[in-house]
């Protein structure tokens, strides 16, 4: 049985994976995720056109939100949860049918007779075999009469909403949705079923989709700060300490805040993991005593770290690797992330028991003895950074900080990535760097001393503090009197997954220029579209970081 997928950096010889995913997707789930979009979409049709006559529905906004954040990278890896779903979106298409249909009658007093998209008759066999095969027949390359630079922008903006959809599925836990955001959804997925949109109109819709991937940013923004408080400039402990252990790996604060809670006074440890690491920033997060520092590095790394790690482990979001048999009796699911055999933490009324996690942590013994470890930073977010702008812009007035980098994005297993730890190494003393989401491991362990008592490396965050780091380009451009695009800032950029691509269509939708991208470029960007990117705004790949930061600073600077 063979596939096709090309939505991650890592994807097989930088063109596409056909026999097996190099997450570990089989075809079968790949099958499955596929069909999964095309309910998606004939779901988006019903339901875009039933908000243009002023109707909605809540769970078929919902549904259609953790659809798509379900088949990100390294989310679901379980065959039958994905039927579940796929039965379940059959209920939610025929509800978001009967929506429009009933609206549609209302505002024109009869019954509609047009036609719509073939998505939107799908209906599901009753079988997983039968819904793997339906799979197999609406994948990227079903329609082989399709323009190539269509399908790029096709997938580059489905892409890019999965990865809005994970920000805009973490704000929903927290009690926050924005209406702009929800339609946008459905209006993106119904726009990829037209076959009159021509290339500018696409590239129009990738654009606006970026300005409201920045509102989704900033809603999950005020959705953690306001829940959890500020992040503050922590020290973040890399050591271990005895007793029984708990490590939390993903995205979901909301998640850790519950275990934090249900394991108050039981002598548990609990290490953040990944992109977890930033949680010591919120002073509603680092209250708790037992949260006691960071265990490992980035996602790709989790294999031989969680088999070293004498306790539970909680994934919370996507990034899940395939559990050595070592520890998959005790590694977790939550939320969408699921795997097959391992044991998934449903939540109930909102709230989720972690009693099976608490348990299995005291079962495994912990570690045998204190291990000092340095301490790391995190917790400069646009807060805290634009607490001490003043100060900033002084060193740079005069003339003590040169140039801001903004080295981040995300982290992976693939050859190449050591130029993100050989660039920031290489970074002169006098320029500060900014890094956020789990591209920074390569590097936030290293010492970098300070420019005036101001930290050389900023921590800002997770991928979605991207928000952060744009707050603080804009209230600095604003504070020297230019546009963003004329500050010493340099963006330096590491992507693999779908959550990169939505920030990436922000940053361009804000006219940002001369980001350098890598450690490759996108197989779903055809050569035309990068071209139109290139020319537009000048993206490019990353070389040398010799060469990058003399092409930045100029030939004859440090």
């Amino acid at each position: 049985m063979n596939m096709f997928c090309y939505q991650c950096e890592q994807t097989a010889k930088g063109k596409g994976c056909t026999l097996q995913g190099v997450c570990g997707k089989s075809p079968e789930v790949a099958a499955l995720e596929d069909l999964l979009i095309y309910a998606l979409k004939g779901i988006s049709v019903y339901a875009h056109k039933a908000r243009e006559l002023g109707a909605k529905d809540k769970a078929i906004d919902l549904f259609v939100i953790e659809g798509l954040f379900t088949t990100i990278t390294n989310v679901d890896f379980d065959p039958e949860r994905l039927q579940e779903i796929l039965l379940k979106g059959y209920e939610i298409q025929k509800k978001a049918r009967a929506l429009y249909l009933d609206a549609y009658k209302k505002q024109h007093g009869r019954d509609f007779e047009g036609a719509l998209p073939a998505a939107t008759e799908w209906k599901p066999t009753t079988d997983l075999k039968g819904l793997i095969d339906q799979g197999m027949g609406v994948g990227i390359f079903s329609d082989v009469s399709l323009n190539e630079d269509i399908r790029s922008l096709r997938e580059l903006l489905i892409y890019g909403m999965k990865g809005m959809a994970a920000y805009a599925d973490h704000a929903n836990v927290l009690g926050r949705e924005d209406e702009e955001v929800t339609a946008w959804f459905h209006k993106g997925l119904e726009a990829v079923t037209n076959d009159h949109l021509t290339v500018e109109q696409l590239v129009g819709l990738n654009m606006e989709f970026g300005k409201v991937n920045l509102k989704c940013m900033e809603l999950l923004d005020k959705a953690h700060t306001d829940h959890f408080g500020n992040p503050l400039p922590t020290p973040v402990f890399i050591g271990v300490k005895k007793g029984p252990a708990i490590v939390v790996s993903g995205h979901d604060l909301f998640d850790l805040e519950q275990l934090l809670q249900q394991t108050e006074d039981k002598g548990i440890s609990i290490y953040t993991h990944s992109e977890m690491l930033p949680a010591h920033g919120y002073p509603g997060l680092k209250k708790y005593k037992h949260l006691v520092g960071n265990y490992g590095g980035a996602w790709q790394d989790q294999a031989k770290e969680f088999d070293a790690f004498p306790g539970a482990i909680l994934m919370t979001t996507n990034c899940i690797q395939q559990p050595r048999e070592t520890y998959k009796n005790r590694i977790f699911t939550t939320g969408l992330v699921a795997w097959p055999g391992v044991k998934h933490i449903e939540a109930v009324n909102g709230k989720k028991d972690f009693t099976p996690v608490i348990e299995a942590a005291i079962k495994a013994g912990g570690f045998k003895e204190d291990i000092l470890g340095k301490s790391i930073l995190t917790g400069f977010g646009h807060h805290a950074v634009l607490g001490v702008a003043g100060k900033v812009i002084e060193a740079v007035k005069a003339g003590q900080l040169r140039h801001f980098f903004l080295v981040g994005g995300c982290d992976g297993a693939k050859p190449g990535r050591n130029y993100y730890t050989e660039f920031a190494q290489a970074v002169p003393k006098d320029c500060v760097i900014l890094t956020l989401a789990c591209g920074k491991y390569r590097f936030n362990k290293l010492e970098f001393g300070d420019i005036g008592g101001i930290p050389r490396l900023l921590d800002m965050g997770q991928c979605n503090d991207a928000y952060s780091a744009i707050q603080v380009a804009v209230a600095l451009a604003k504070a020297f009197n230019c546009g963003v695009n004329e500050l010493p800032l340099s963006l330096i950029l590491s992507w693999y997954e779908q959550k990169a691509v939505c920030i990436l269509l922000s940053l361009l939708s804000l006219g940002i220029q001369n980001i350098r991208i890598g450690p490759s470029l996108p197989a779903f960007v055809s050569p035309n579209v990068l071209s139109v990117l290139v020319k537009t705004f000048n993206i490019k790949p990353i070389t040398t970081p010799k060469e990058d930061l003399a092409a930045i600073l100029g030939p004859t600077k440090g």
